[in-house]
């Protein structure tokens, strides 16, 4: 929470520090506009030195006006129109000797003239002075809005927490749940901080930096604020894509920085979230990569500086470890490197229970059949749905979350929103209920494939329909044979379309996507293929794949063929032997629109 509050603060401030600089640009084109207008309208009504002096002997000029300590005079012609109209300026090159001039035609010609001789206005020359100097002035304004908004006019080296003159992270270990093994991992890290001493003192070293990675929401933020918060040290925050900005230099000034602060507060924990923003591979490219290189460097160059006596350990996160740079990894900097999975079956249950702490549950929900529906979810994403259940139940005045409220919400996140309004005619419904049937009835029938949970032609997001599976167990490992069950499965939706309304749609794009991506994983990762043999065509330079040939895309896809059509043919040898279950499922749908796991089961009984 306070990550966030932070980053918005910053947008408002770098906002309205951005419309101040549009301000500011503005007003200094307005200056200048209107400056240039002056200017072309006194040269306009400038006269040359030589045409002057013509006149003044012609007896053409009525009045001449000069001010003390310039060099410009205003002329006055004479004539009917007003004076302002009359009036010209002309620059004198020698204001005395002009003196001298109209002083002697006067005394001996008899020439006329109103010769007038003003002190300059204080007032004036100060107006005179700031207006041209405006400009300059709005231009300085401006570059130092733009260094304030770059990090380069503040402290921007680290959001602090802990400590005992900040706000402590607010997290411990009994906030994080499902990660009991990394817990365990990470403790010693806490004692170190906590009793260094007793470390040293055996001759032991403690890892300078540990790498967190995972997917997205499993937590590594979190379990980073509770090392800190356990050590009860100062935790300074700091987001990869914080250190690099659009002038050169800044990122490296940052980290050196960031270091010269931790080692002020030593001991104290730093925290780079998405560390993948500056520590990707060096390449010798130019320009932002250039900038981004310069910063790794000095990153690496920070971390190996460390005093054998200096307490500090960097934390990093990133769900992307396979682009970071190998120089980082190595030992001495990140010589640790903990992964935070998605939690499993205990891990989930868990995490449930944590996160309704706050909420008002029903008594009969029961957490452990609710973390076996949902596998591979990450910690953020049972938050969240958690948190759609409380809207839901809250929206249709229920007294607590129920079973219920939490399978639509599952529903809602992973399948979309229910759309009963939408209109779908007979057609469209007959084929997608037949579709979905197809789906159930050959998944039935494959002894790896899990248990149907539910079947509907209730559209929902972009899907007309859905079917769904229980999860028995976490998986870790899955089978070839399972791979090919479950293209199989895939494919009955389209196999049923065939079948019984000899058309196919649209609707099977999904499926035949994932299919082929399941087809295609198998042959060129896994090495799953009998024709290519064990090999992994997953390579980090594209010219690595030469070794195996220039016809190596062919085979790939001839295979990748072969194996969608082989799992098409045996769906439609499941779904032309059990016909009349296919039928039976696809009427009932067309009648309820939704079958239970319970209903369903009633077809095969």
């Amino acid at each position: 929470m306070a990550d966030r509050d932070n980053n918005e603060d910053k947008f408002k401030r770098n906002l309205m520090l951005l419309i101040a600089s549009i301000i500011a640009v503005f007003v200094l084109c307005v200056a200048c506009f209107f400056g240039y207008k002056m200017y072309l309208e006194g040269k306009e009504k400038e006269v040359a030195y030589t045409e002057l002096i013509t006149d003044l002997n012609e007896s053409k000029i009525e009045k001449i006006k000069m001010t003390a300590g310039s060099a410009s005079i205003k002329v006055t012609y004479k004539g009917e129109e007003k004076e302002e109209e009359r009036t010209k300026t002309v620059l004198v090159p020698s204001l005395q000797a002009f003196m001298e001039l109209v002083q002697e035609k006067v005394d001996k010609e008899g020439l006329k003239i109103d010769l007038k001789q003003e002190p300059i206005n204080p007032v004036l020359r100060t107006t005179d002075t700031l207006f041209s100097m405006l400009p300059t002035i709005l231009l300085v304004v401006l570059m130092l809005m733009i260094f304030k908004m770059q990090g380069l006019g503040g402290d921007n080296n680290g959001k602090v927490y802990g400590g005992e003159e900040n706000k402590k992270t607010g997290v411990k270990f009994e906030d994080v749940a499902g990660l009991d093994e990394e817990k365990g991992e990470l403790i010693e890290i806490v004692d170190f901080l906590k009793n260094p001493k007793s470390y040293l003192d055996m001759g032991a070293k403690i890892p300078r930096g540990i790498l967190l990675y995972g997917k997205p929401g499993t937590g590594k933020t979190l379990i980073a604020k509770a090392i800190a918060g356990e050590a009860g040290v100062p935790f300074i925050s700091m987001s990869g894509s914080e250190f690099i900005e659009m002038f050169a230099g800044l990122g490296a000034s940052r980290v050196r920085k960031l270091f010269e602060k931790a080692k002020k507060m030593a001991p104290c924990i730093i925290f780079i979230d998405e560390i993948d923003a500056i520590g990707s591979r060096r390449t010798s490219s130019s320009g932002a990569e250039s900038e981004n290189n310069q910063t790794l460097n000095q990153l690496l160059v920070e971390m190996d500086g460390f005093a054998s006596n200096e307490t500090i350990i960097v934390l990093a996160a990133t769900n992307r470890p396979e682009m970071l740079d190998k120089a980082l990894l190595r030992p001495g900097r990140f010589d640790r490197q903990v992964t935070i999975p998605t939690p499993d079956l205990n891990g989930r249950e868990a995490i449930l229970k944590l996160h309704c702490k706050d909420k008002k549950i029903d008594p009969e929900v029961d957490f452990r059949s609710l973390a076996g529906d949902t596998a591979g979810f990450t910690g953020a994403e049972l938050a969240n749905v958690l948190n759609e259940a409380a809207i839901i139940a809250t929206r249709i005045n229920h007294e607590a979350i129920t079973r219920e409220d939490i399978e639509n919400a599952i529903k809602k996140i992973t399948v979309g929103l229910e759309k009963h309004n939408r209109v779908v005619s007979e057609k469209d419904k007959k084929l997608t209920a037949y579709h979905e049937a197809g789906h159930a009835v050959v998944s039935k029938f494959l002894p790896t494939q899990t248990d149907v949970k539910e079947v509907s032609i209730i559209p929902r997001g972009l899907a007309g329909g859905y079917t769904m599976y229980k999860t028995n167990e976490d998986k870790f490992y899955i089978s070839r044979t399972e791979l090919l069950e479950k293209m199989v499965a895939l494919m009955g939706g389209r196999a049923a379309e065939k079948i019984s309304l000899n058309e196919i749609s649209t609707g099977a794009s999904n499926d035949i996507e994932v299919a082929t991506g399941i087809a295609r994983d198998m042959l060129t990762v896994y090495g799953m293929s009998d024709v290519l043999g064990q090999i992994s065509l997953k390579v980090d330079e594209p010219y690595e794949l030469q070794m195996y040939g220039e016809n190596i895309f062919n085979e790939v896809g001839e295979q990748v063929k072969v194996l969608i059509d082989k799992a098409y043919v045996t769906a439609q040898q499941i779904l032309i032997e059990h016909r009349e279950l296919l039928d039976k499922v696809a009427l009932t749908l067309l009648e309820k629109e939704t079958i239970s796991e319970e209903e369903f089961n009633t077809f095969f009984e």
